[in-house]
């Protein structure tokens, strides 16, 4: 027997309670935490029934079904045709999201309690939380979460802590790393020529080098140009900017990342215009032209945006410009969730923070002498990038797992890249090419 619950209670679930919120803003360049460490899911008691009854609510304000073991249905009927999510163990499901909100509900995943059904996709399900996520979570509980909630521990990023943070994962296997990025090896959202028809992967290559020509583009590097970049990659921004004629400087502190950058360099024949250092970016010296970094400042923290900028700053030779690709979130859901900890600081992020545009401006105007001058918003070229990787990611599974990664860390991964899909695809979150200049 089927039963449907489809609670009378108009008011947002959230309004009047901050204990009994789930779900939170979404960081994107992983840091990979040991999925096997994932412990079993507690007792379910009263503050699992709590949970059970948040999520009936919830879901009469979200269009996605949820089916339990038992049949029971929350949300719309099964037959309206909504992304329908499976709780297989709805005893550990809810006792997770009980023990901690922001955690529970990947973990869950993780731990195999909770899938979508057949015919759903996993980003299509969690979509519909995101686009609504302001609305479900009341700013009351960001105030108050850590009188009921367990705080974790966000690593600071001093030089130890940035680099011990950044090894985690760029050290954890360039080979895993190759199975589901293009030949490019571009860890970053592409640009495409077109969004319509969505693009196949074949698109994706071509789009991650017109990428990175935009960044060259913004900060003006050409033949001579002396440029830095910050954060190396696996080498295809300093590759591209030396066959321009330039000469580039390039800082990792990942040295998984620069042997193969150094290959790839090596390989394209661009060697004698390119070096690549294991230094991290505040002991960097001298004056270059161009200062670009993709997707890095993610991993800076908020306490460092200060001695990022003005280190840039004082980098840049006068006339110089400096472009970065960064993902964003507004300035409001930025005072309001700075402090907190996820699921994804715990498995994929720890230490991240991502920027607002007024942030990256205030930080400028506090501490440096540059200006925004020019901003290219591109969130839903994020949104089929991470499409392709986890279709790439999800077909070529049994290359990862010959590599030694079990079935969790599969989960793991899946929910990550559908959980920063769903955020690029409905606007919860940006990415932008942002080019600054003096005045």
């Amino acid at each position: 027997m089927t039963t449907t619950i489809d609670s009378r209670d108009s008011r947002d679930p959230l309004e009047d309670d901050p204990r009994t919120s789930f779900g939170q803003p979404v960081a994107t360049r992983p840091v990979t935490s040991s999925a096997s460490a994932l412990g079993p899911a507690p007792a379910y008691g009263i503050r699992g029934g709590v949970a059970q009854q948040v999520v009936a609510r919830i879901l009469r304000h979200v269009p996605v079904t949820a089916r339990l073991a038992d049949g029971t249905v929350y949300g719309a009927p099964v037959t309206a045709g909504l992304p329908l999510i499976q709780i297989d163990q709805p005893r550990a499901f809810f006792a997770r999201l009980s023990r901690s909100p922001m955690i529970g509900l990947g973990e869950s995943y993780m731990a195999g309690e909770w899938s979508t059904a057949p015919g759903t996709d996993l980003a299509d399900a969690l979509s519909p939380f995101a686009e609504r996520l302001t609305r479900l979570i009341k700013p009351a509980f960001y105030r108050l979460r850590h009188t009921v909630l367990p705080r974790g521990l966000n690593p600071e990023n001093t030089k130890a802590g940035a680099r011990k943070n950044i090894e985690a994962h760029y050290d954890l296997s360039n080979e895993m790393f190759a199975t589901f990025l293009d030949p490019s090896l571009s860890y970053s959202s592409a640009l495409f020529d077109t969004l319509d028809p969505a693009p196949e992967w074949a698109a994706l290559e071509p789009a991650q080098l017109r990428k990175v020509d935009a960044i060259l583009d913004a900060a003006g590097v050409r033949a001579g140009s002396r440029v830095l970049e910050i954060g190396t990659g696996w080498g295809t921004l300093a590759i591209r900017a030396a066959e321009r004629g330039a000469r580039v400087t390039t800082l990792t502190i990942s040295g998984e990342q620069a042997a193969l950058a150094q290959e790839r360099v090596d390989a394209a024949g661009v060697a004698d215009r390119v070096e690549i250092a294991l230094r991290d970016y505040r002991d960097q010296t001298g004056q270059f032209d161009a200062v670009v970094s993709v997707e890095m400042i993610e991993a800076v923290g908020e306490k460092y945006w200060p001695t990022y900028f003005s280190t840039i700053d004082s980098l840049l030779a006068p006339g110089g410009k400096v472009a970065i690709q960064a993902i964003l979130m507004d300035h409001d859901r930025l005072e309001a969730t700075r402090d907190t900890y996820t699921w994804i600081h715990k498995y994929i992020f720890p230490g991240g923070l991502l920027p607002s545009v007024t942030a990256i401006e205030r930080t400028l105007a506090g501490h440096t002498t540059l200006h925004v001058s020019d901003i290219r918003p591109m969130g839903q070229h994020y949104a089929h990038t991470l499409r392709l990787w986890r279709d790439r990611f999800t077909a070529d599974w049994q290359q990862v797992a010959a590599l030694g990664f079990d079935e969790r860390f599969r989960r793991m991964w899946e929910f990550y890249l559908a959980y920063c899909e769903a955020g690029f695809r409905t606007g919860y979150i940006d990415v932008a090419q942002i080019r600054m200049e003096r005045a």
